[in-house]
């Protein structure tokens, strides 16, 4: 049996092999362990671009540590002849979520992770089953998109919904702050005090110490009462965000 012709590393993709591969994912595998250490997807001949990049990552210090070795990253590719891009951006987002970014030197988690990823059967239910509530209490809605995480603590929930808000003396006529995460209300917060950004938290992963800007404002409190936070807890809040809103943090009845 003849011996399977030998393709350089370093070389281009020949341009018929990259036409044929369309959209695809793709990993860079450890020889020495046989562990995944990148995912990435693309197109063309973006799978070899890591092999050039002197930036200071992980990524980049792996295939440097082979090289001093004499050896190469193993290049395979999961999935190919993808139909779009968005399909190879949900396969790559997938694959970091089930592997986890500790065993990774992908430096974040994959396209929309956070809404679409890796989530409980359980979560999934409590997202597309919310029903529309009226909010008839003095409330700060704060959308926390962007810092909510499947799976995180009470504690952290909270550290990430109470600060560091641009926010006006209006703020002083809400009584509740509801984290809204895509919409749905994930926690309902009795506010007991406003302080000045930087003032009431410290060393939180959500609100690092240093440069903190001007004008911005965090509330103390504790989770709602029982029969107020019932009201609002896993409901939908959606109809309160116009279609193009920027700010994070509406009011109602205030």
């Amino acid at each position: 049996m003849a011996d399977t012709p030998m393709w350089d590393i370093e070389s281009r993709l020949p341009p018929e092999v990259a036409e044929r591969l369309g959209y695809y994912v793709y990993l860079y595998i450890d020889p020495r362990s046989n562990e995944i250490f990148y995912v990435g997807k693309g197109v063309g001949q973006r799978v070899l671009s890591h092999l050039s990049d002197a930036s200071e990552t992980r990524k980049v210090a792996t295939i440097r540590e082979l090289r001093e070795a004499g050896l190469a990253p193993r290049l395979e590719i999961l999935a190919h002849a993808l139909p779009n891009e968005e399909t190879a951006f949900r396969i790559e987002a997938a694959v970091i979520d089930l592997l986890g970014l500790d065993k990774l030197s992908n430096l974040v988690s994959g396209w929309n992770s956070i809404q679409f990823g890796r989530i409980s059967l359980e979560e999934l239910v409590f997202y597309y089953a919310a029903k529309p509530v009226d909010i008839t209490d003095p409330a700060l809605l704060i959308r926390i998109n962007r810092l909510y995480r499947h799976g995180m603590s009470g504690e952290e929930l909270y550290d990430a919904t109470r600060g560091r808000w641009k926010l006006g003396k209006r703020r002083e006529s809400a009584r509740y702050a509801m984290a809204v995460f895509h919409g749905v209300v994930r926690e309902v917060y009795k506010i007991d005090a406003w302080h000045p950004a930087g003032e009431s938290i410290k060393g939180s992963p959500f609100h690092p110490d240093v440069d903190i800007p001007t004008g911005r404002w965090e509330f103390s409190g504790s989770v709602a009462p029982a029969a107020l936070r019932s009201k609002y807890f896993g409901r939908s809040v959606t109809r309160y965000f116009p279609r193009g809103m920027q700010s994070p943090v509406v009011y109602v009845n205030c």
